[in-house]
């Protein structure tokens, strides 16, 4: 291999050891125990090597995320096969669940990453046309706003039930109202 190419490998492999530990740090002690020095330590590398591969907390926080949403994706597309927006709603609320401190990282802490608009990262993109097909069926025309719309109600549900902010015992009737809503049949004439 040459020289180059090795330098080039080394390189993605620090960088995604850095992701890697920060994920962890974040899961075990939530995202304010993330500095670099924290970082630095447990990487075994200095924090200047650090910034050679990102430029501040936020992009390292950011490339999480983009792990995060390969999962989601991966997540959200066994859901819908299993129960079709049952199942996407379930799977989602349960990764949110699962995985309190990177679901932050992909819609609570501040993001490099762009939603909606501008150059929006392939694994943003994947994980949303899970959610366009799956309420397709039942959008009469607007499956990008229904999407959106079905997406960020259950974000709000992961959200207020991660903050214990709504009843345990009425989860189940929540999204099941939540997935009537949306499962509208339309009159396609």
């Amino acid at each position: 291999m040459p020289a180059q190419q090795r330098k080039e490998k080394a390189r993605e492999e620090r960088s995604r050891l850095i992701v890697d530990a920060a994920r962890e740090l974040a899961e075990a002690e939530g995202w304010d125990a993330v500095t670099t020095r924290k970082l630095a330590e447990k990487v075994e590398y200095s924090q200047p090597v650090l910034y050679s591969h990102f430029k501040n907390m936020d992009a390292i926080a950011s490339a999480v995320a983009l792990q995060g949403f390969e999962e989601l994706t991966v997540a959200l597309t066994e859901g819908v096969r299993r129960a079709k927006l049952r199942g996407l709603a379930d799977a989602y609320l349960a990764f949110a669940r699962e995985h309190p401190a990177l679901y932050q990282a992909m819609f609570v802490r501040r993001s490099e990453l762009t939603f909606a608009v501008g150059e929006i990262p392939a694994s943003l993109r994947a994980a949303f046309a899970v959610f366009l097909a799956a309420v397709d069926p039942y959008a009469d025309g607007a499956t990008e706003t229904l999407a959106e719309l079905f997406w960020s109600s259950l974000h709000g549900l992961a959200t207020l039930q991660a903050g214990k902010r709504l009843r345990p015992d009425h989860h189940e009737n929540r999204v099941e109202l939540l997935v009537n809503l949306v499962a509208v049949p339309t009159d396609r004439t």
